[in-house]
């Protein structure tokens, strides 16, 4: 395929299953070099040894994004292979659902880790190689894709801290946008509805919530991961005077 990534290189985290590994693969369909981050490393190499026989270049970097020191080595091990960053997806996340009453706050606490200190510190680490590479080539522009969700935008009972944490990556996505985009360093955040992932099976250990969960599938024709990455691409292939700063995607059947 006609390519206008080639030459670039691109972040992945939470790359070992679902939307970051599809977004992974649609990446290095578009000719971008694939760092793939995640805990899993089996996953990570198989995905890294599927878009090398297809043709792309991947690199498999096992990183726990909550520990920041890890979060940061996964960006200089990317920028140390490949000699730039040129796109960062933060696609890593968590949901772990049910009332705030008689809640288990590690829960709470596991959730804050991935979905919101592991965005900042693996956004932080990555900015100023981002910067660069927009003042540098080969496109002279550089991106940023926080995956939120549909939850960062309505709140529902049960869903209390995911809400929270979703609701806190778009606000922090908005202003980091303004305050790098005239750099040409675009922000975003994509905010799929339901998406047949392992999501739901991080509520196993929760009966009821596990249950209501499957009832919404169930009933509802559900987005695939290759959807949402279809989305991302869309977002950082646009030309460089063009930036979606907000991208919303839904099951036809839920929107």
């Amino acid at each position: 395929m006609a390519s206008n990534l080639t030459g670039t290189v691109a972040l992945v985290t939470g790359a070992s299953s679902g939307i970051g590994a599809a977004t992974a693969r649609r990446l290095a369909e578009h000719g971008a070099a694939a760092a793939l981050v995640a805990r899993r490393r089996d996953r990570l190499a198989d995905l890294a040894a599927e878009i090398e026989k297809a043709g792309g270049t991947a690199l498999a970097v096992e990183a726990d994004i909550t520990d920041r020191a890890q979060a940061e080595a996964a960006v200089q091990q990317t920028v140390d292979r490949f000699g730039r960053l040129d796109t960062l997806v933060n696609n890593a996340g968590l949901m772990l659902l049910g009332p705030v009453l008689d809640a288990d706050a590690e829960d709470w606490d596991r959730m804050i880790a991935v979905n919101v200190q592991g965005l900042l510190s693996t956004t932080r680490a990555a900015l100023p190689h981002l910067l660069q590479a927009a003042e540098e080539g080969p496109r002279r522009v550089a991106d940023i894709v926080n995956i939120s969700s549909i939850a960062g935008r309505v709140a529902w009972s049960g869903y209390g801290v995911y809400n929270l944490t979703k609701f806190g990556v778009n606000g922090f996505t908005e202003s980091l946008r303004q305050e790098v985009t005239r750099r040409h360093v675009r922000v975003g955040v994509l905010e799929p509805g339901g998406v047949a992932t392992e999501l739901g099976s991080h509520n196993d250990h929760k009966p009821e919530v596990r249950e209501a969960i499957n009832s919404f599938y169930e009933q509802t024709e559900v987005l695939a991961p290759e959807d949402i990455a279809d989305g991302v691409a869309y977002m950082v292939t646009r030309p460089r005077h063009a930036s979606v700063g907000e991208l919303w995607i839904m099951p036809t059947d839920q929107a």
